[in-house]
């Protein structure tokens, strides 16, 4: 099969294209032929080692000390069910499914875990609107819901909201009943109205006035201290990207009256797959794309990402 590889750390032209033998699925694991899948801010941290501040040492720890730990980079893809492993039950060979793989999708064939996160899509939905839901959708959902405990009549601030994770969060948080004020680049106004921001700044030149019950930063465009003016008593800021210093402000934070702050990973599950999926179904939740790629292409891909200006998902078009 057709795979792109990472052999060492560095910058997008580390990535190759390479032939490699087809994974074959052992006990609870389906293999998957990938027809799309996206191109992430954590893909392409874990081809630079571009860990968040302070947190270099324990990325590598847990990414690889010297070199990426697996060969090939990719998590969520959609496709067709190619072949079951023992002991695998609920799926059929030629279903087609979205997955989030852990690594190993940037490829023409993938495993997937039979028990993890993977779910059946239905006609109407293509590959590539799949595989652009799982990060920014699994990640927005979870920050949203399950953490903030976001509800009707609050108001919310998003940072980032055209990103690969932000264009979730504002859908999202307009599907819970919040009232968003979305910031992002110039030009991304017309498409944050359509996806349910009440308002909409230009972090170039438009000043954040106000108050708000929450502050979902994707970016890392905005510290603890400095949301504090703009979070209500019961305020609270939730960076998605952190590192030490983040960790000594959550400690400011828990020893001081006022707003609050929270550090949270999130998670990866089939549950939080069939939620999106569902709200997809109900027209509240739309996969936003940005661009398209060819899987020879994925150096290019990766440099778009890295830039961090891009309106929804960047996907790789792996099969026909």
């Amino acid at each position: 099969m057709k795979a792109a590889t990472v052999h060492r750390y560095g910058p997008a032209d580390v990535l190759q294209i390479e032939e490699l033998p087809r994974p074959v699925p052992g006990r609870g694991e389906i293999l998957l032929r990938v027809r799309a899948a996206s191109v992430t801010t954590a893909d392409w941290r874990l081809r630079a080692a571009a860990f968040p501040g302070g947190l270099a040492l324990i990325g590598r720890l847990v990414a690889g000390l010297w070199r990426p730990r697996h060969l090939v980079p990719g998590s969520d893809v959609a496709g067709e069910v190619a072949a079951l492993g023992t002991g695998v039950e609920g799926f059929e060979v030629g279903q087609r499914v979205v997955a989030v793989l852990g690594h190993g999708g940037h490829a023409e064939y993938g495993l997937a875990k039979a028990e993890g996160a993977v779910a059946p899509i239905r006609d109407g939905m293509g590959f590539d609107e799949a595989a652009a839901l799982p990060f920014g959708g699994l990640t927005a959902l979870e920050f949203l819901r399950d953490v903030a405990k976001l509800s009707a009549g609050q108001k919310v601030l998003i940072l980032g909201a055209s990103g690969g994770v932000g264009a979730y969060a504002v859908q999202i948080a307009a599907a819970l009943g919040a009232d968003v004020t979305a910031v992002a680049g110039p030009g991304r106004e017309a498409i944050l109205r359509g996806l349910g921001a009440e308002r909409v700044l230009d972090y170039r030149s438009d000043e954040i006035t106000g108050r708000f019950d929450l502050i979902f930063d994707t970016v890392g465009a905005m510290n603890w201290p400095e949301s504090r003016g703009l979070l209500g008593k019961q305020g609270l800021f939730l960076p998605l990207n952190f590192g030490l210093r983040e960790l000594g402000h959550l400690l400011r934070s828990k020893l001081s009256d006022g707003p609050r702050m929270a550090l949270h990973v999130s998670g990866d599950s089939r549950v939080g797959l069939e939620s999106l999926l569902a709200l997809w179904r109900e027209g509240r939740l739309r996969p936003v794309i940005d661009s398209r790629f060819a899987l020879d292409d994925i150096a290019e891909a990766h440099r778009l990402v890295e830039t961090r200006h891009r309106a929804g998902a960047v996907v790789l078009e792996v099969g026909a």
